[in-house]
């Protein structure tokens, strides 16, 4: 679906990747779960394209969900771009800080069953890490595909980036700010539980520095894009707080 210009945007089991084109030349936002993989050949055929014109990777964080394929395009030889500060989850994917007990939220949150379940047949237990990874920047623009900007965002974890494409009026915010949650399967503009989030203050606190983008078009790692500006949606986010 495109969602913005030359961006497409490809959801699977909940979770959401992007395909910024620059020309022929394509930039890969996030890799989705293990069996995006034949989603995104689909993708990628679809606009007469193949796994060779994704010339980088950027992850906005390195939760397993959003780590799914990275590996296999990595042997296939694209560079995976990540901020430092989450290298170590990307190795290992299952590692990583989150505030509160994970368990209780199927059965607190009953609408989110059916999403985590979704997110397990499309293969969230058996995520693969990475090593070698490039580093991103804290700030400053990413010289890959689109020329996105990094806008750091921690809290959701310690190297949590967004990315701002100023020329498309666009913000990709990973799950610095999303518009589902899958841990509670509540919809609007917030951020993710604590199931999931390091430090939901700092996650809080780092909207700000989207909110200083004013982009129009927000693109979240999870749920629906966001056409109302990004100023109104940390606005509710911030209303919601943390979960």
């Amino acid at each position: 679906m495109n969602v913005a210009p030359g961006i497409h945007q490809l959801e699977h089991g909940f979770v959401n990747s992007y395909l910024v084109a620059d020309g022929t030349d394509l930039t890969l936002i996030d890799t989705g779960l293990p069996t995006t993989w034949p989603h995104l050949l689909t993708a990628l055929n679809h606009f007469d394209r193949t796994v060779d014109d994704i010339h980088a990777v950027v992850l906005t964080h390195a939760h397993f969900d959003h780590l799914g394929t990275a590996r296999r395009l990595q042997k296939h030889g694209t560079p995976i771009w990540l901020h430092p500060d989450d290298r170590y989850i990307a190795e290992y994917p299952y590692r990583y800080a989150h505030e509160n007990n994970r368990l209780r939220y199927p059965m607190t949150y009953p609408a989110a069953r059916p999403i985590l379940a979704s997110m397990t047949r499309a293969g969230a237990l058996w995520v693969r890490g990475i090593t070698g990874t490039r580093n991103l920047p804290p700030s400053g623009v990413i010289d890959v595909p689109g020329q996105p900007r990094v806008v750091f965002s921690p809290g959701h974890t310690a190297g949590h980036i967004a990315l701002h494409l100023p020329d498309r009026d666009a913000l990709l915010t990973g799950d610095a700010l999303v518009t589902l949650d899958p841990y509670t399967g509540t919809t609007g503009p917030q951020i993710v539980a604590g199931a999931a989030t390091a430090d939901s203050r700092a996650a809080c606190a780092s909207l700000e520095a989207l909110a200083l983008t004013d982009a129009r078009i927000i693109l979240p790692g999870h749920g629906e894009p966001w056409t109302a500006g990004i100023r109104s949606a940390v606005d509710l986010a911030l209303g919601v707080g943390a979960t």
